[in-house]
């Protein structure tokens, strides 16, 4: 009985976690919120939502990433444009920064999903998709948890009066 106690507060610590990491994984600003609600440290969230970032990527651009990008251009975008506005902005930043501008924006704009996806869809060598993806995550990480921590300080004090 007394492993079943340990077990279940391992568990019960290691829940928060998990859930920053997957909703970093697909949408990069519910890090910092997930985070604030189990209250956690900007340092644990920040570096949770690295972690969820690079977990996606790393499955997209070695696991799934071929597989998964097939799978969305016989189902999902079967008949859409092939040049839409999204897809020439697209087409437009990866003419001008590549990569690099690719990754920079992924979590502000993109989400690491789609990100991920853009850079395997461009065909880049997945090494560089990786490290410039990393990057981008601690780049972007504390400025999306120091961001919303002001946001979430400012509407909780509304909602205090």
């Amino acid at each position: 009985m007394g492993n079943w106690v340990y077990i279940c507060s391992m568990l019960e610590k290691l829940i928060p976690y998990i859930t920053v990491i997957l909703s970093s994984s697909f949408r990069y600003a519910l890090g910092p919120v997930m985070g604030k609600a189990f209250s956690l440290s900007n340092i644990e969230i920040v570096i949770l939502m690295i972690v969820g970032m690079m977990l996606t990527i790393i499955l997209l651009t070695t696991l799934l990433g071929d597989l998964f990008y097939g799978f969305l251009k016989k189902t999902i975008f079967r008949n859409a444009k092939i040049f839409s506005p999204k897809t020439r902005n697209i087409v437009r930043v990866w003419n001008k920064r590549g990569l690099i501008g690719i990754a920079f924006l992924t979590p502000i704009l993109f989400s690491p999903v789609g990100g991920g996806l853009i850079a395997v869809s461009f065909g880049e060598d997945k090494k560089k998709i990786i490290l410039y993806m990393f990057f981008s995550a601690c780049f972007w990480a504390p400025i999306t948890v120091l961001f919303m921590d002001h946001v979430i300080t400012f509407i909780m004090s509304i909602l205090k009066g």
